[in-house]
């Protein structure tokens, strides 16, 4: 069957009406909502033509425009001429003539006539030519333009990705007039054909990087593509490692940020997720706030969360290696206070850990998963009521409960999603190896994750740069972001030649009021 239909697809249309009109039939065949409309659009000479299109992907008002077109319009074309030795040029001449203000294109082969219906597209064949008419009439329902719901933001634009393509692009193309902004094109998918596009500017991107993107890209093999995660894990570095090194957003004005950068974003048709790569390790820790608030706030808030990072990383695997082992290293008071809330306790503090950590990321993804309006207070309701029932019964001390809920809180403020998840897990081998070997395993598992990172790349750039190596000049927007005044030369990743053309460092703002006061 799959043998027949490759070779169905191989063949070109012919002049035979009929026959091309089966060819597309047999290749279609058990699709209800392929509509097949079969008219004449000259009632002296009845030139037959039939158009095909699928139901739902089109727009039928252009669609009854483009059959009016022929209809009422291609007549006045055909009257004084001779359709015999018309009919080569009949396709060329009504593209020309009469489907002037439609997108119009002529295709011979049925591979190109299928996939053209496949995606939204129509085809008109006409009786005695080679070449069919293909018209973009593409119309589905589509979900509006909306504030994205995974990175929202105080101050900033409220606009976000859709589902489609094409309004993702332009949401971009809005924000960067620039021709040297480039778009380029690829398909994906044996089945699906999922269409990408690749976007970059093109006197700002580093030599090689979009190449090296379109490489991976066409080498990819799946059947289909239905959401942007899929590429993200097929063209990453290391797709065995916790850390990811691919970035994903719905937002524009971060996505065209990334590009003036000199970075690439990667648009997949039907996900309001856009990748940008490389990626580095501090971008999952920046939110849009911070570039649209003074920067004294945008800093404050950027060291909070590099704070809320290192707590929902290592306090629970602190507290269970200082409890298990280094009792010691805690003062007096607060040691004796642990210990008679753990007087009940029957299990060891690993374990006690464990339970609480589990148990919280359980009612977390209960609360994702679960109706909207019932979610938020099954994670509320259930986090009061199974901690404070688990305090009574002598399962967890009150301190651990504390512990585990400083430590998810924290896990919250990180601003990308796939960032918090990775830190979620690499919490779990930190906290067992400080439960079983105290600082020591806490040691070891702490120095293999910071080795792990400082080895990974992300389309050949160091992942925890400009830490490591240490870049100097980025050095204004990792940790701390300082003014846009004094931010006078594109990140290292830019291209050099188009770096050193930005090297003259903008004016600071000047004082309004103190030349007033000069002149007065």
């Amino acid at each position: 069957m799959e043998n027949n239909l490759d070779h169905l697809l191989k063949k070109g249309l012919t002049t035979n009406y009929q026959e091309n009109k089966l060819l597309i039939q047999e290749i279609l065949t058990d699709n209800e909502d392929l509509t097949t409309r079969e008219f004449y659009f000259h009632e002296k000479k009845n030139i037959p033509i039939v158009g095909f299109y699928i139901d739902g992907l089109v727009n039928t008002t252009i669609v009854a425009s483009v059959i009016d077109s022929f209809i009422y319009q291609a007549p006045k074309l055909l009257t004084e001429m001779d359709f015999t030795t018309l009919s080569k040029n009949l396709p060329e001449k009504i593209n020309k003539h009469i489907l002037h203000t439609h997108n119009v294109k002529l295709i011979s082969k049925a591979q190109e006539a299928i996939d053209a219906i496949l995606t939204g597209d129509s085809i008109f064949i006409i009786d005695k030519c080679d070449q069919a008419i293909l018209v973009s009439t593409r119309g589905w329902s589509e979900r509006a333009v909306s504030e994205p719901q995974t990175e929202q933001v105080v101050i900033g634009p409220r606009d976000g990705f859709t589902e489609n393509l094409r309004t993702n692009t332009a949401l971009v193309r809005r924000r960067i007039k620039d021709p040297l902004f480039s778009i380029k094109s690829t398909i994906v998918g044996k089945s699906t054909k999922t269409i990408i596009n690749i976007a970059y500017h093109r006197g700002v991107v580093k030599d090689g990087l979009v190449d090296e993107v379109m490489k991976r890209l066409n080498n990819i093999e799946i059947d289909g593509i239905i959401d942007s995660g899929y590429i993200g894990e097929l063209i990453e570095d290391t797709p065995f490692s916790p850390f990811t090194t691919v970035q994903s957003t719905e937002r524009p004005d971060k996505v065209a940020a990334s590009i003036l950068e000199g970075r690439v974003a990667i648009f997949v048709d039907n996900s309001p997720f856009v990748l940008i790569v490389p990626a580095y390790f501090w971008q999952f820790l920046q939110a849009s706030d911070d570039y649209y608030s003074r920067y004294i706030t945008g800093t404050f808030f950027r060291i909070i969360r590099y704070f809320a990072f290192i707590i929902s990383l290592v306090l629970s695997s602190i507290y269970v290696m200082l409890v298990s082992f280094h009792q010691e290293m805690i003062p007096t008071a607060l040691a004796l206070t642990i210990a008679s809330g753990r007087d009940v306790v029957p299990f060891p503090v690993l374990l006690e850990a464990l339970i609480m950590e589990l148990s919280f990321e359980l009612m977390r993804e209960a609360g994702l998963r679960m109706p909207k309006p019932v979610g938020q207070a099954v994670s509320i309701v259930g986090s009061l009521v199974i901690g404070q029932a688990a305090v009574q019964a002598g399962l967890v001390s009150p301190f651990m409960v504390i512990v585990v809920a400083i430590t998810g809180i924290a896990s919250f403020v990180i601003p990308n999603y796939a960032a918090s998840f990775s830190i979620r897990l690499i919490r779990f081998p930190l906290l067992i190896a400080s439960g079983t070997l105290g600082l020591l395993g806490f040691a070891v598992v702490f120095t293999l994750i910071t080795i792990h990172a400082l080895s990974l790349r992300s389309f050949g750039e160091a992942y925890l740069s400009p830490a490591s190596p240490f870049q100097p000049t980025d050095q204004k927007d990792t940790i701390i972001r300082m003014p846009w005044w004094s931010m006078d030369r594109l990140p290292h990743l830019a291209n050099k030649k188009k770096r050193a053309s930005n090297s003259q460092r903008p004016e600071p703002p000047k004082n309004n009021n103190k030349e007033d006061d000069s002149k007065s």
